[in-house]
This record gives structure tokens, C-alpha cells and sequence, in this order.
């Protein structure tokens, strides 16, 4: 199957220092820039479009252990406007070395980003939707303005901002491939790696290589 180039979004999830050897950094994180980088070259040069997302919390924000007394990275708690917050070290703070994306990532073919938990109260994994699932990030009235009809992700991590990512971005009628090759998990608590990649093959995303869906590209 090819796919037309022009009407291809690749959407590349937070490639930043805390994810890559910060804060909280995903094992083998930046293994994913490579592809990526090769991805986004060949959609652009093609016609196609790249956008980037960007974790931008607040200092205190409601998804930092730290903001609570007695609590610790990886608890769970329900918060004002989520239930079910994982809770995490403090990461991606505006303006910080930790929110900016990773050195190696080449941000020349990315025309768009979208930056996302700017809102002290309430996190976001998804590039589309913050946590309470109803606020929308802009990023789907950029992809319907284009004219967008596939949209290829990688990034990190795995089982949290790509699945919801990508969950959402099926959940929209959109064609949603992940660049098999271009992600990298948490695996917190263990397993949930497996589990998310069942769920999304389960709900018809594919896992297809970089190299294999840049010779797809036409």
C-alpha cells in the first residue's frame, strides 16, 4: 500500500531531554531520533508535513509528585479534574533544559508545535486531548485545515503519550500507523508496554518500519 505523501501529517512526540536522559528519561529513548529524523525528511520532501509535541508544565503542576505532601513518583491519585493521575517526577518545565526537545532531533522539516500540560491542573498525554479528554490541544483543526488523511507516529513513550496519541488520532478517522522502529517505552507499571501495543494493533493502528514506510511515500 502507498501512501500519498502529501496528505501524510508524521507526528513526533516528545523528544525531549527529560524523556531522553533527564528526569525521567525512557530507556534507549534516543533511538528513536534517527528514524524520525530520516521520516521526517522524506514526508516533507515529498509534500507532506511534520509537527512536533512538547510536554510545557508549569512549576507545581498537578502530574508532579513533588506537588503533593506525602506522595512519591508513581503513585496514582484523583485529582480535580482527572481520576487516575500517574504521578511523576518533575519534568519538561517551561523554559527548562528538560522541556526542550533533544539536540540530535532536527527540527528544520517540523512546521508545527504543539505544546501540551500547560495547565497547572491538568496533564496531557495525548497530542490531541489533555487529560480530561475534552480539551482539545488544536492539533486536530490543524490536521482537518491540511487536508490531512494518514498521520505517522513515533516518539515517547510507548505506553503513555504515543498510545493516547495514537488511540485519539484512530478515534478521529484518521489512518494511524506507528513507525515501529521510531518508539520507546516506560513500561510503568510492568507490562503496560505489551498491553498498549495490543490495544492499539487491536484497534486496527499499524506498526510498519521508518524504512519500509519511506518507500511507501509517493
Amino acid at each position: 500500500m502507498t501512501l500519498n505523501a502529501a496528505r501524510t501529517l508524521l507526528l513526533e512526540i516528545d523528544v525531549q531531554n527529560d524523556f531522553c536522559s533527564g528526569a525521567l528519561a525512557v530507556q534507549n529513548a534516543v533511538e528513536v531520533i534517527p528514524p524520525l529524523n530520516a521520516l521526517a525528511a522524506a514526508v516533507t520532501a515529498k509534500g507532506g508535513c511534520a509537527a512536533a509535541t512538547q510536554d510545557w508544565h508549569p512549576w507545581g503542576h498537578s502530574s508532579f509528585a513533588s506537588s503533593y505532601s506525602g506522595k512519591s513518583p508513581g503513585d496514582i491519585i484523583d485529582t480535580e479534574t482527572v481520576n487516575g493521575q500517574v504521578l511523576w517526577p518533575d519534568h519538561c518545565i517551561q523554559g527548562s533544559w528538560g522541556a526542550a526537545f533533544h539536540e540530535q532531533l532536527n527540527l528544520d522539516p517540523v512546521s508545527f508545535i504543539i505544546r501540551k500540560g500547560l495547565q497547572k491542573t491538568l496533564d496531557s498525554y495525548s497530542a490531541f486531548f489533555e487529560n480530561d479528554r475534552r480539551t482539545p490541544t488544536g492539533l486536530e483543526g490543524l490536521i482537518r485545515g491540511l487536508g490531512i488523511e494518514t498521520v505517522i507516529i513515533g516518539g515517547l513513550a510507548t505506553d503513555y503519550c504515543v498510545f493516547y496519541s495514537a488511540m485519539d488520532c484512530k478515534r478521529l478517522g484518521l489512518a494511524t500507523i506507528i513507525a515501529g522502529d521510531a518508539v520507546r517505552g516506560v513500561d510503568f507499571p510492568a507490562g503496560s508496554v505489551d498491553n498498549a501495543v495490543k490495544e492499539m494493533k487491536k484497534n486496527g493502528i499499524e506498526f510498519i518500519s521508518s524504512a519500509e514506510l519511506i518507500g511507501r511515500l509517493k
